[in-house]
């Protein structure tokens, strides 16, 4: 590999007001352009935006900034994969045909420098949060989404930006380690490496930046959020390591 792969999730832009995620928006774009000449694929996890929804001729304003900036380095030959998170779950095809970017419903298994990559956003795996699998469910049904796409724009919208602004972030939620043998998404990945062996698996929605030993070679890496953390994750052919952009806050390193 003569590049790097970069991986980022939770950017979470539209909470909690415009002016705080208009500052993140441009501290991301600052990082995507630091990140450019030396990136050959970029992965963002899932909840780019804390709310958005596609419809035929209308999608949420805002947010252009970071649209043009990724729209340049798809142009510039840079891979970029968009995985639908449980806030952005109801992304179409809109970046697809206005920036080149892959979007990625689920789970993808990648292999890169002769290591093998488990990627997910990781809402609805694990062990529990029973009632959430079942919402997800029903929200990406495309019935579900159908129906949605019956309320007028302005009403749908704005039901959507009214739902974002109770979410964890929003309210700027202290997360905290669980340890090891209870962090679900943690033993998720080891219930995997019974079936397969991945080196590394990644995950975002955790919102707390994680590097845990799995034992047998394997590693569990959380790349956190952009509200306290502004964490990610790069891959230089040998190695995978979490770092900060423009501050920086301790990992859980076990």
């Amino acid at each position: 590999m003569s590049k790097n792969i970069y991986f980022a999730s939770d950017f979470h832009l539209g909470v909690p007001n415009f002016e705080q995620s208009r500052k993140r928006e441009d501290r991301i774009v600052r990082w995507l352009n630091s990140i450019a000449p030396t990136c050959s694929e970029l992965f963002l996890m899932g909840d780019v935006f804390d709310f958005w929804y596609e419809y035929k001729l209308v999608v949420p304003k805002g947010f252009i900034r970071l649209q043009g900036k990724l729209a340049e380095m798809s142009d510039a030959g840079i891979k970029i994969y968009f995985f639908k998170g449980n806030h952005d779950m109801w992304v179409n095809d809109y970046f697809i045909k206005e920036i080149g970017i892959e979007i990625v419903s689920d789970e993808l298994v990648i292999e890169r420098g002769g290591k093998r990559f488990f990627l997910h956003h990781g809402d609805g795996l694990g062990p529990g949060d029973s009632k959430y699998k079942m919402l997800r469910k029903i929200f990406r049904s495309p019935f579900c989404q159908w129906l949605f796409s019956m309320v007028p724009p302005r009403i749908g919208l704005g039901i959507g930006s009214a739902w974002s602004g109770r979410s964890r972030l929003a309210s700027n939620t202290d997360e905290v380690f669980y340890g090891i043998d209870h962090e679900w998404l943690a033993v998720y990945a080891k219930e995997q490496l019974m079936n397969a062996h991945y080196d590394y698996f990644i995950f975002g929605h955790r919102h707390l930046p994680l590097d845990l030993d799995l034992g047998k070679g394997s590693r569990y890496v959380n790349i956190g959020e952009w509200i306290n953390f502004n964490s990610y994750a790069v891959f230089d052919g040998n190695e995978l390591s979490l770092k900060y952009f423009e501050k920086g806050e301790q990992v859980v390193l076990v």
